[in-house]
């Protein structure tokens, strides 16, 4: 969902270069130099809409780092107003288009993919945009350390029958699948989004799949 724009979140992100980076073209990020915890295991938003589910993933588990990645810059701006209140030492944003993820992280330097109510693009003729499309697995297979891979969730079940199928075609091996997240084993761990809670509280199922990349 695109956000209206929001007059104070350029001058935010000016100001505040030790937690986000905006739009960054100088190669590959040194993203241990970021965190007070550099040996710390890397996850990874896509997505990260107001930033609900990733600030509370970061406040949870301090011994994992974690980078917000959105592209619109009222999100990240809703994202950073929050995180200049926590002052979480495990928590980066990044300002960035998710298709250009090679650009900023490291060949196998990423341990966990989120990917959390992402648009459905439910258009054929749009099928390339959808996250989970074979060149984004490509992308994500590049970045995450052998054997590590995704965590994905939606309410949309055409993106989620899809996103199946791609996996699959991919050769990606499922750990978890469940057209009922919230009824499922990984309810009492699961971090629910901004859009998960809207959702559910109208008793729509949510989709859920886990799955990694063979070395």
């Amino acid at each position: 969902m695109r956000l209206r724009r929001k007059p104070w979140t350029r001058n935010m992100i000016e100001q505040n270069p030790n937690y986000i980076l905006d739009r960054p073209e100088a190669g590959l990020i040194d993203w241990s130099s970021r965190f007070e915890n550099p040996d710390a295991p890397l996850y990874i938003e896509v997505g990260s809409g107001k930033g609900q589910f990733i600030i509370n993933q970061a406040k949870k588990h301090p011994d994992v780092n974690f980078v917000a990645i959105e592209i619109q810059e009222a999100a990240i701006g809703m994202i950073l107003r929050k995180q200049l209140d926590e002052k979480l030492p495990n928590l980066q944003l990044l300002l960035g288009n998710g298709e250009a993820l090679t650009d900023y992280f490291a060949e196998d330097s990423v341990s966990k993919v989120f990917l959390n109510f992402s648009d459905p693009w439910p258009k054929t003729k749009h099928e390339k945009r959808r996250l989970t499309y074979k060149t984004f697995l490509d992308v994500y297979k590049t970045i995450l350390k052998p054997n590590h891979g995704i965590e994905f969730k939606t309410d949309n079940q055409s993106l989620y029958n899809y996103s199946v199928q791609s996996f699959n075609n991919y050769g990606m091996h499922f750990d978890f699948v469940s057209v009922n997240l919230h009824d499922s084993k990984m309810a009492e761990d699961n971090i629910m989004t901004e859009y998960e809670e809207k959702f559910s509280s109208k008793g729509q199922s949510i989709y859920a799949l886990y799955a990694h990349f063979s070395a």
